[in-house]
């Protein structure tokens, strides 16, 4: 310990004295009341107080960017915590409707997750996670808890393909539910529309759209969408009817397939869309 006080003695010396002068100048300033000592008590004061400023301020915006970088990254956690349970909402909600739908009907549904999409704007197809081994068949109805979405086009023994109401080669027949009067959907690539709907036909915006009992590929009544628009086409002779679908298959999920196909008595009358063995 005396060598340690020795070695500190020899190489700080000066700087001890020094500090030990500072300290007595210091506290002999704050004992004596003489005016003119009290000027430069003050002056002394003023000046260490100035500089005790500046360096406080150098360490405290040193902490405030630290503050700053914590805070920033607790806002991106938050953010991404938000953006997740907003996620869960959603699915949450998508799921309670598909719970709903499924305990109040009777009709043959099977529940499946849409595992791929394809980006095509005219040929839109969807692959959901249920094939042969699930009963699935071409010509099956896929539906959401909100109405339509497409038609099971193929099967594989695990996974099957459904064009979807975005594909220009899915057409079949709807029905206005208010006047019961029927018409050919079909994509046009930018818009769903009814086409070819004589003129004399009462078609009004807001009036709900379902699939028609009619069809050979649908037999069941599945809502579609609302009437947006109603325009004249070309010849001036025929109405187009623009629909809003219930259903936005680009966002879509989770669906049913229902496992009915179309009426084995109608398919002897009827041309059908597809043809099974």
């Amino acid at each position: 310990m005396f060598k340690l006080l020795s070695y500190v003695w020899d190489n700080f010396k000066e700087y001890l004295v020094l500090v030990l002068l500072i300290i007595l100048s210091l506290t002999l300033l704050t004992q004596n009341n003489n005016p003119q000592v009290q000027k430069v008590r003050a002056v002394a004061f003023g000046s260490f107080a100035s500089v005790s400023s500046v360096f406080y301020d150098l360490f405290n915006i040193t902490q405030l960017k630290n503050e700053n970088s914590i805070l920033r990254q607790t806002n991106a956690e938050l953010m991404i915590q938000n953006s997740m349970l907003r996620e869960q909402g959603i699915l949450n909600r998508e799921l309670k409707g598909m719970l709903d739908l499924k305990d109040t009907t009777v009709l043959p549904i099977f529940p499946a997750t849409i595992v791929s999409k394809s980006l095509s704007v005219t040929q839109n197809t969807i692959t959901i996670n249920a094939g042969q081994k699930d009963g699935i068949k071409p010509g099956m109805p896929v539906i959401s808890f909100r109405g339509f979405v497409g038609i099971i086009q193929s099967c594989s023994e695990n996974f099957s393909i459904a064009r979807t109401l975005k594909n220009v080669d899915l057409k079949f027949t709807v029905k206005n539910e208010k006047n019961r009067l029927n018409g050919i959907m079909k994509w046009d690539g930018e818009k769903l529309m009814i086409v070819d709907v004589p003129r004399t036909y009462d078609f009004d915006v807001g009036d709900r759209i379902i699939t028609s009992e009619i069809s050979s590929i649908i037999p069941v009544p599945i809502p579609v969408g609302l009437v947006s628009k109603v325009v004249e086409d070309k010849t001036g002779l025929l109405n187009l009817i623009q629909v809003t679908p219930f259903e936005e298959v680009l966002s879509v999920e989770n669906v049913f397939i229902l496992r009915m196909v179309e009426n084995s008595e109608k398919n002897n009358l009827e041309l059908n869309f597809y043809n099974r063995q």
